[in-house]
C-alpha cells in the first residue's frame, strides 16, 4: 500500500502529516509505503528517514488545481499510489475539487464536500452555530483597521484576533489587538476573524465521521502545555460523555466524512463553546493510535472500501507530550531536493 500525505512541517507550529504517518506505520507496519508531499524545502518530515521513504515537492494551493493534477500525475506515474492524505486546511478545497479525477487514476481519498467545509469555515462558524444548536463566542469579520475597532467595541477585551487559517491571539488592549490584525492578515489573508474570550479549559477532541451521520471514533484530549502559538505541547485524554456526544451530535448533523478536530472551550460553568472545527486530522493524532483508536488507519480503511464498526472504548489518562529533536542530515539531501523536488530516504526499518 502506498499513501502519500502532506503536513510534514514538524516545528513548534507543527502539521499533522508525521504524527498520521506515524499512526498508519503502527497500523499497517511493513506492507506500508510513505511518499511525502511537501511544500517548502525545510519541512523537517523530508529528512526523517524514519517516517517518510520518498518525498516530492507539490505547488502551492495558490497555483490552483491543473499545476497540482500536473504533479500528481507525474508522481503517480513514479509511485503508483493508492491513497492520498491531505493535511493542511488550505489545501483542502483544492484536493477536494480533483477527488474525482484522483479517483478515476486509482487514487483514493477520505474527504468532506465543498460545502461541508464552507460550513464549519471561521468565517462561518457562529452561524453554523446558530443553524444546529452549537454555543459559538460571537465574532466578527475583520477587513481593515476601523473593523477592529467596532469588534473590540461589540465584543470587548479580552479579544481573541484568529487568521483566516492558522493561528489565534489573545490581546489585552486594542494596541495590541492592531498589532495582530497586521500579523495575521499579512501572513493569511483577509478577512481576519475577531472572535470573544471565552475563560475556561481548553479541550481538543479528534474525531472521524464516515459520511453518512456515523461517528467512527471521538478522543477528547486536555491542554496541560500551551505554546504562544496555541498548540498543545502536552496533552492527556479524558474521559466526558459530553464531549463524546458533542462530537457525535457535530457528526450528525453535517454527515462528515474524514478527520475533524472540535476546539472547545469548558467555562466554570461547565459550558462548552466551541472555538473552531478544523476540518482534517490534528497535530496531536498520534495520541488516538495510543489511546487504543487509531483514527489514521481507521480512515485509510474505510477509504478501502473495508467496514470499520465504530470504537466504544479507549485508554483514559493517556499523555503526549511533544519534544524537539535535531535531524542531521546532509546538505546534499537538501540540495536534491530544493534543486529537483525529490528526495528518497533509505527504506524504513520498522
Amino acid at each position: 500500500m502506498i499513501i502519500a500525505i502532506t503536513g510534514l512541517n514538524a516545528n513548534d507550529n507543527p502539521g499533522p502529516g508525521v504524527a498520521v504517518i506515524r499512526a498508519l506505520r503502527e497500523g499497517f507496519g511493513h506492507s506500508l509505503t510513505v511518499i511525502g508531499l511537501s511544500y517548502e524545502s525545510l519541512e523537517p518530515g523530508i529528512y526523517l528517514d524514519q517516517v517518510v521513504d520518498k518525498t516530492y515537492q507539490i505547488p502551492y494551493p495558490t497555483a490552483g488545481t491543473s499545476a497540482l493534477k500536473d504533479r500528481l500525475e507525474y508522481i503517480h506515474e513514479h509511485e503508483g499510489l493508492d491513497m492520498i492524505i491531505p493535511n493542511y486546511d488550505a489545501e483542502l478545497y483544492n484536493f477536494i475539487k480533483i477527488a474525482p479525477w484522483l479517483k478515476s487514476m486509482g487514487i483514493r481519498t477520505f474527504l468532506p464536500t465543498h460545502e461541508q467545509l464552507a460550513a464549519r469555515d471561521k468565517v462561518n462558524l457562529y452561524e453554523f452555530g446558530k443553524q444546529y444548536g452549537f454555543s459559538v463566542p460571537a465574532d466578527m469579520m475583520v477587513n481593515n483597521l476601523q473593523d477592529l475597532s467596532k469588534a473590540g467595541e461589540k465584543l470587548g477585551y479580552p479579544l481573541v484576533v484568529k487568521g483566516k487559517y492558522y493561528e489565534a491571539y489573545v490581546n489585552h488592549t486594542a494596541d495590541v489587538a492592531q498589532k495582530s490584525f497586521h500579523l495575521l492578515s499579512a501572513k493569511w489573508g483577509l478577512p481576519v476573524i475577531a472572535q470573544q474570550f471565552i475563560k475556561g479549559t481548553e479541550i481538543n477532541i479528534a474525531g472521524l465521521g464516515d459520511g453518512e451521520g456515523n461517528t467512527i471514533s471521538v478522543i477528547p484530549m486536555r491542554k496541560l502545555y500551551i505554546t504562544d502559538k496555541g498548540k498543545a505541547w502536552a496533552g492527556i485524554t479524558i474521559e466526558n460523555d459530553s464531549l463524546i456526544k458533542l462530537a457525535q451530535q457535530f457528526v450528525k448533523a453535517t454527515q462528515w466524512k474524514g478527520g475533524f478536530e472540535l476546539e472547545i472551550m469548558s467555562n466554570a460553568e461547565g459550558e462548552f463553546y466551541i472555538m473552531e472545527i478544523n476540518p482534517r486530522f490534528p497535530a496531536w493524532i498520534y495520541l488516538t493510535a495510543g489511546a487504543g483508536q487509531n483514527q489514521p488507519a481507521a480512515l485509510v480503511k474505510m477509504a478501502l472500501g473495508e467496514h470499520v464498526a465504530p470504537f466504544t472504548e479507549y485508554t483514559v489518562g493517556k499523555m503526549f507530550i511533544r519534544y524537539s529533536w535535531d535531524q542531521v542530515v546532509d546538505v546534499a539531501d537538501f540540495q536534491q531536493f530544493s534543486a529537483f523536488g525529490e528526495l528518497s530516504l533509505a527504506k524504513v526499518n520498522l
